[in-house]
């Protein structure tokens, strides 16, 4: 938990799952899991919780947590629609029923494309079934670039295509605290199933933008729950991102692709999540 002159504080929680790609090569196994974050940012009454988690019991121990810190939930910010950030909009605002689900319009209409089927049904049920929380709420678009928590102001910093379209960031001035969602990993092999070599470099400036905040902290959407929220990581993001499309264009296979970037990041967790893009990147199709 950190807190500094404000008096606002933050606090994360950490749950560890199976990663979405298992068909990897040999190796690795004893890395072959994801974590997810969620952060509450709270005052003396007030809180808000930036993004929510995949599976029913994953947003009950969320639930919880939340509860522990006895504050009000004013709101709940989902910085992107993936369903392991957005799935668990349901569960929170049954628990604490005046609280306002909101996110910016890209990311509540990727959010409802991954929470309605044929989406939800091929992707993420297939490969959790019976864990997924149904039927899917969504947030509300919110209305302008920022809100307040008790008079302190939370700002959406747009980040454009990360490891998907309209992502998003939450700044946090007063604590000077970053929210990065998935614009930076920290210790996980990044989602790159979705990207190309053009919206990597837009990825890359997206990590350029949260820097020049200067924050002082930043929390990533996935990180190794043993590493501290060092704002080094942006720079370690854009670096992987790099490091990737330019072993991407020295490399003819996917596997050559995939134990390249091994040898250079050989103690991230979630190979997997490696494994998809290094496919992705191969394909001949687009």
């Amino acid at each position: 938990m950190s807190e500094s002159a404000s008096s606002l504080q933050y606090d994360t929680l950490c749950v560890r799952r199976p990663g979405l790609t298992r068909d990897l090569p040999p190796g690795k196994d004893e890395l072959q899991w994801v974590v997810n974050t969620a952060t509450l940012i709270f005052g003396e009454r007030d809180a808000v919780l930036v993004d929510t988690f995949l599976t029913i019991e994953q947003n009950q121990q969320l639930v919880d947590w939340v509860k522990a810190h006895d504050r009000n939930l004013a709101y709940i910010y989902l910085t992107h629609g993936h369903g392991d950030h957005a799935f668990g909009v349901k569960q929170l605002l049954e628990a604490f029923p005046d609280a306002k689900a909101i996110a910016s319009a890209a990311v509540a209409a990727k959010a409802k494309l991954e929470g309605t089927p044929p989406f939800i049904d091929d992707f993420w049920i297939a490969r959790f079934p019976g864990q997924v929380p149904q039927p899917q709420v969504f947030p509300e678009v919110l209305d302008g670039d920022s809100f307040t928590l008790e008079g302190h102001p939370l700002k959406v910093i747009e980040t454009g295509f990360t490891d998907t379209e309209g992502s998003t960031a939450l700044w946090v001035p007063d604590l000077r605290l970053v929210v990065a969602g998935d614009v930076a990993y920290n210790g996980i092999h990044q989602y790159l199933g979705e990207t190309s070599t053009e919206s990597r470099q837009e990825w890359m400036q997206a990590t350029d933008t949260l820097a020049a905040l200067d924050p002082e902290y930043v929390v990533a959407g996935h990180k190794n729950p043993d590493l501290p929220d060092d704002p080094q990581i942006l720079a370690e993001t854009k670096q992987y991102l790099a490091d990737f499309n330019r072993l991407d264009a020295q490399t003819a296979t996917a596997t050559e692709l995939y134990e390249a970037m091994l040898t250079l990041y050989p103690d991230r967790a979630n190979p997997g999540s490696l494994w998809g893009g290094a496919n992705r990147a191969k394909k001949t199709d687009p």
